[in-house]
């Protein structure tokens, strides 16, 4: 890869594709200038989804937040996908607070996506979405150390389940 094309990669990568970061953070006209082809743009935006979705982690959401900023540019059901798949095998043993964070993601990522991805995908994601947030509900309130519920608008037990139930509402508003 020439150093121009490097250039424009880390532009790419550094606002998630989205040109309207670039234009907000003033690269957007450097960025131009590079005429990157829309299929090299693919290749990276997968690359992005691949490395993100490699990053998820039962102790943070960062990787998950940062899949949902990607699919405002980039619909792709594969990182859906992943994240469900991670989810499902994962996500039960860590605490409340993350948790709550992925779901709060993946309804992002489906609204984003809807339209883009057949109504199974969508139905698997709220599936998985709701067992984690009745699992929120259900059972103690678990914080990992730097988790604080303050940081999250929470103040207890009691304000994190009003959010889940939120969450769980607005999936059944979704899908009505």
């Amino acid at each position: 890869m020439d150093d121009q094309l490097l250039r424009a990669k880390e532009l790419f990568t550094l606002h998630l594709g989205s040109t309207f970061q670039m234009y907000r953070e003033g690269d957007l006209d450097e960025y131009k200038k590079f005429d990157v082809q829309p299929q090299m743009e693919n290749e990276w935006f997968k690359e992005l989804g691949e490395k993100y979705t490699k990053e998820l982690s039962i102790r943070d959401w960062t990787a998950v937040s940062t899949l949902g900023q990607l699919t405002s540019n980039y619909k792709d059901k594969v990182i859906l996908e992943n994240v469900i798949a991670f989810v499902s095998r994962h996500l039960m043993s860590s605490d409340s607070i993350v948790k709550l964070m992925y779901a709060e993601r993946i309804i992002e990522i489906v609204k984003k996506m809807k339209k883009d991805i057949g109504i199974e995908l969508v139905h698997k994601a709220y599936k998985a979405t709701a067992i984690i947030l009745e699992d929120i509900i259900t059972k103690p309130l678990i914080i990992d150390p730097g988790h604080e519920l303050a940081n999250f608008n929470l103040s207890d037990k009691r304000s994190l389940n009003n959010r889940a139930k939120k969450s769980i509402e607005e999936i059944k508003n979704d899908l009505n």
